[in-house]
């Protein structure tokens, strides 16, 4: 027995977030009932304008406050290069290294008949009318390093092939600071794979 409907009904809405089992979900709610009532006004204020004010860019999918979004509105941007991620948080990440001065494209996914994610779920069909609308010379194909994301490269690649533009994948291997002795044998396989050639 928690102590009452109102705290269980919290955990059972925490536990339902991707990452937060049981024991996390419990300590959040019981975090929130000691919380001011300040922070804990604010938290509700801040989910419920998440929904209201985040609006998905008509050009790219990304999320933000308008569309088209920043990137896209971005006249210093490449628009030559396009990056191809999964998810906005993938775009995120990207956009965090700054190394990328290109254009964007969210899928919203991958492919996953497991889960009913087929090529009709995804943001393919848009993909393929952006690259052949032309001014797009390499499409970089930056999904995860799974299953999931390999496949759903793969696929891609096969449908842009006919376009007649470059279609690249993201390298990946070895975190920076990693230990070849920790590193599981796929990442190290793949880290030898990748491999470039050394330069003074």
């Amino acid at each position: 027995m928690r102590g009452s409907p109102a705290i269980d009904r919290v955990i059972a809405s925490l536990k339902r977030l991707p990452g937060i089992g049981d024991k996390s979900a419990s300590r959040l709610a019981f975090f929130l009932l000691g919380a001011p009532d300040s922070l804990v006004a604010d938290l509700a204020d801040a989910l419920s304008r998440l929904k209201q004010e985040t609006v998905m860019c008509a050009d790219c999918f990304n999320l933000g406050d308008r569309t088209p979004c920043p990137i896209c509105s971005d006249d210093r941007r490449d628009d030559s290069l396009l990056c191809v991620v999964e998810e906005p948080a993938d775009l995120s990440a990207i956009e965090k290294s700054g190394s990328f001065k290109g254009r964007y494209h969210v899928l919203g996914g991958t492919l996953s008949p497991i889960d009913g994610m087929g090529p009709g779920e995804l943001r393919i069909g848009e993909l393929e009318r952006r690259v052949r609308s032309g001014g797009i010379r390499e499409v970089i194909l930056a999904t995860n390093p799974n299953a999931e994301g390999d496949a759903t490269a793969h696929y891609i690649g096969d449908r842009l092939r006919p376009a007649g533009v470059l279609v690249s994948r993201i390298a990946y291997g070895m975190p920076l600071g990693g230990d070849l002795e920790y590193a599981d044998h796929v990442t190290v396989g793949r880290s030898l794979e990748n491999r470039r050639k050394f330069s003074d």
